[in-house]
């Protein structure tokens, strides 16, 4: 029997990939469309270069901030340091339903890698190989892997989901904070998968894909923004914070391009909280899910530094990540954010005199980006970057952060 996932659009740039990633979907019985909806929300993190453009950088890192439960593949610390232009960070699928049924769901990741989840799933990684293009899986122990991730398609595929609207089920907790828990706190049915309980299906990956905007700091400090996709970008806001200060500027759609003042630093955040979830709700998500999206990253989103927060076209979500849903939602929404990190004048400067200074709980602040700011401040200068993150890894370890293995 055909099966009846629900494919999502995806536009044309990884039409190939995809196509011949669908082909490796498992036939399942289907049942005609119900009452189901499914909404996601998720982020999409970059670094802007010199030129604007999303640039490789370390973008799954060591430092892990999700429980212990939560499936890790072995990618973190990854001996052959996977180098990725965008995090795929924190997606969380949520069903609604007024009866009990079974669900299945497949993601794919074409040019990337999905590096943890839960609950419970199937988990592939496919490598396009020959002049044919065709698709070949590869081992678990991933020997032959393209660290470029170029030519991968990763997949996870959870086949059993019980929807349970009105369940009490318990959920696993452990006792130190994470941001992950920030998402139960919508209306959203209970799931269980092969005994694992949940509000939410979640999951992370690492990839190497162009993201719509680019973003280049001009030399006069304004930020210049490009619409380098197909569709107008929905809505933008520029942020930034130094030392206790923040500020943002906000844009409407940017179809082509524009060029954005740097905000001044007496912004307060409550107003951005209210704006970015209005924003949210505006793109489809129910007003619990903003609420829970924006307090899942407002330690991250607004941390030192200065960076572009905007909403990627649905296009965009669909071409970098393939969903099929079964039974066929009645109503599918899906709302990711961008967001690119930007090295601004003013970054440079307070990391340049914190090395200076070793002070480097300052540097601390900046560590998740540190390689990029490091290649800009000393730019041509390897050997200089080098001794500096050696330094930077000797105050974790003494610290008690923790180094890459």
């Amino acid at each position: 029997m055909k099966s009846a996932f629900r494919f999502v659009p995806f536009a044309a740039p990884v039409l190939a990939v995809s196509a011949a990633a669908f082909l490796m979907a498992a036939n399942i019985r289907s049942v005609q469309p119900s009452d189901l909806t499914v909404h996601e929300w998720g982020t999409f993190t970059s670094v802007a270069g010199e030129d604007g453009s999303a640039i490789e950088w370390d973008a799954l890192g060591c430092k892990n901030d999700l429980p212990e439960f939560v499936n890790d593949y072995g990618y973190r610390g990854f001996k052959w340091r996977l180098q990725g232009a965008v995090r795929m960070e924190t997606p969380v699928i949520y069903f609604y339903s007024s009866r009990e049924l079974d669900a299945h769901v497949k993601v794919e990741f074409p040019q990337g890698l999905i590096t943890e989840w839960y609950p419970r799933a199937d988990y592939e990684v496919y490598q396009k190989s020959g002049i044919d293009g065709s698709m070949r899986q590869l081992p678990a122990n991933l020997k032959g892997i393209d660290t470029s991730l170029r030519s991968l398609t990763g997949a996870i595929e959870w086949k059993n989901i019980k929807v349970q609207p009105g369940a009490t089920p318990t959920l696993p907790v452990e006792s130190g904070p994470s941001r992950y828990y920030a998402a139960r706190q919508t209306a959203a049915a209970p799931i269980s998968v092969g005994g694992q309980h949940e509000k939410f299906l979640f999951y992370r990956g690492v990839g190497n894909f162009p993201v719509p905007l680019s973003a280049r700091v001009s030399g006069d400090g304004k930020i210049v923004v490009e619409n380098r996709g197909h569709e107008p970008v929905p809505s933008a806001i520029l942020f930034e914070s130094h030392e206790g200060r923040m500020g943002y500027r906000t844009a409407g759609a940017i179809g082509d391009a524009l060029t954005l003042d740097a905000p001044r630093l007496d912004g307060s955040f409550t107003h951005l909280r209210q704006e970015l979830e209005a924003t949210l709700i505006a793109q489809g998500l129910y007003p619990a899910e903003a609420r829970a999206m924006v307090e899942t990253w407002r330690d991250s989103w607004f941390e030192e530094g200065s960076r572009l927060i905007y909403i990627v076209p649905a296009s965009a979500v669909d071409a970098a990540l393939p969903l099929q849903v079964d039974p066929a939602p009645a109503q599918t929404v899906r709302v990711f954010v961008g967001r690119i990190e930007l090295v601004t004048p003013e970054t440079r400067r307070a990391v340049e005199s914190a090395i200076a200074r070793s002070d480097w709980p300052a540097v601390d602040r900046y560590s998740r980006f540190l390689d990029p700011i490091l290649n800009r401040i000393y730019a041509g200068n390897a050997s200089k970057v080098s001794e500096v993150e050696d330094r930077f890894r000797s105050y974790q370890a003494s610290s008690g952060e923790g180094q890459c293995r």
